[in-house]
């Protein structure tokens, strides 16, 4: 094993962030030459009319997936050297609702809006202005959400470990439903573009 880097002591932490910074300039970069810098673009997916950004990322989800089972199958990585987020399901369940009502109505994430605001973009820097303002705001009223925010904990829990299953078994299932999701996905474009066409 010798890998993650940083576990094995291959660079300390000022050169992790160093490395941090190059890695989400890279991202930012490849983000925007996909498109996913213009909100429109991003927006879209929630009319059905273009799906690139479910296509995009659940392609990045199964291709770090598989990349890290067969890592660590060959002996490469140890997977339980690498960080997992502490689980509270009800507190993250009520902010991926707040984020994912937030990217419908402003047409971004977090991350894409810092995307659009590096190219200029006047609606990105309004959008990164709001999650600024939320983020003060959050530290604000954390004393009295605090008994909220730490409720319902599970660990640090893997899909594998929730379900019983095989690591290997679940990669498989979960290719399954992405090839699936990808065909859904096309055909769910055609209906829609078909429908605005129709209007």
């Amino acid at each position: 094993m010798n890998a993650p880097f940083y576990k094995f002591d291959y660079f300390n932490f000022e050169v992790s962030l160093i490395i941090a910074v190059v890695i989400g300039i890279g991202f930012g970069f490849f983000l925007e030459r996909a498109g996913f810098g213009g909100a429109r673009k991003l927006a879209a997916q929630f009319y059905f009319t273009d799906m690139t950004v479910f296509k995009v990322m659940f392609t990045a989800i199964i291709t770090a997936m598989i990349g890290l089972f067969y890592l660590a199958w060959i002996g490469i990585v140890d997977i339980s050297l690498v960080y997992i987020t502490p689980t509270n399901l009800l507190p993250q369940i009520a902010g991926g609702l707040i984020l994912g009502f937030g990217f419908v109505i402003g047409g971004y994430c977090p991350g894409t809006s810092a995307v659009a605001c590096s190219t200029g973009r006047i609606d990105g820097f309004f959008y990164l202005f709001g999650v600024m303002l939320g983020i003060f705001i959050f530290g604000e009223i954390f004393p009295y959400i605090e008994n909220f925010f730490y409720a319902t904990p599970m660990g640090q829990i893997t899909l594998p470990q929730l379900l019983n299953v095989n690591y290997g078994l679940l990669v498989f299932v979960v290719v399954v439903i992405a090839v699936g999701g990808f065909i859904g996905a096309e055909k769910v474009e055609k209906i829609f573009a078909k429908k605005l066409q129709g209007n």
